[in-house]
């Protein structure tokens, strides 16, 4: 194991400990995620946890299935009690580039409607601007080479991301242009030029949707609130 994936790892268990038998529970994608749903499957079948997660990809339902947690969606649930999920990059500020994974969407909804948000990282994804991360950007297929385009114009170099010898696409059936910028000086004047763009249905950029941050650190884990600044 990588000194990454243990601190993956650390992080990971740590934000199982955040869930109480009978939340709902959100539940993001990527690497970091998946050492959580292994954490929190050991409490379900340890401890007889029972809680309900709604899952941002079909990856982590499949993964949450096999450890034995319920998977729901919106329809079955009134309320998030808490969500929890990796990120790319997390900034100073606490500013945050996401969709690694390709689940933006649905990782930017999940957050968005969880009373408390957990993110937990490796000691590497901690940065004090983000950029050097490049941005997914989710878009529809129709006019994509328009947006494509457009968004060169704001700095970027974007491309379509590729899998499996052709364009890579997201659950819900579109394209993710990943955006070399180098470095964001202005996350939420770039948020808003690239959502006002026909075409862009979410950007990789999650602004103000950090509770608590887990840090990995070897085999310790920092916890640091969203009102302490640090650098």
């Amino acid at each position: 194991m990588t000194e990454a994936d243990r601190e993956k790892r650390a992080a990971g268990r740590a934000a199982a400990g955040y869930v109480a038998s009978g939340m709902a529970v959100g539940v993001g994608t990527g690497s970091t995620v998946r050492y959580f749903i292994d954490a929190l499957g050991d409490r379900v079948r340890d401890e007889g946890l029972s809680v309900r997660g709604i899952p941002t990809s079909g990856d982590s339902a499949e993964k949450m299935k096999a450890r034995g947690i319920e998977v729901v969606g919106f329809g079955d649930v009134n309320k998030l009690d808490v969500a929890v999920d990796g990120a790319d990059e997390v900034s100073a500020e606490f500013h945050m580039i996401k969709g690694g994974g390709g689940a933006l969407l649905r990782e930017k909804i999940v957050l968005t409607a969880a009373e408390r948000r957990v993110i937990i990282i490796d000691s590497s994804k901690r940065v004090k601007t983000l950029g050097a991360f490049d941005l997914p950007v989710e878009v529809v297929p129709f006019g994509h080479e328009y947006v494509l385009d457009t968004i060169a114009q704001t700095g970027a170099a974007p491309r379509v991301r590729q899998s499996g010898g052709g364009d890579y696409r997201t659950d819900n059936g579109n394209l993710v242009l990943d955006c070399a910028y180098g470095s964001i000086a202005d996350p939420r004047a770039l948020e808003g030029v690239l959502k006002g763009i026909p075409g862009v249905v979410e950007t990789g950029l999650f602004l103000g949707l950090v509770d608590e941050l887990l840090v990995g650190r070897g085999n310790e884990v920092e916890t640091i609130t969203a009102n302490k600044v640090w650098g």
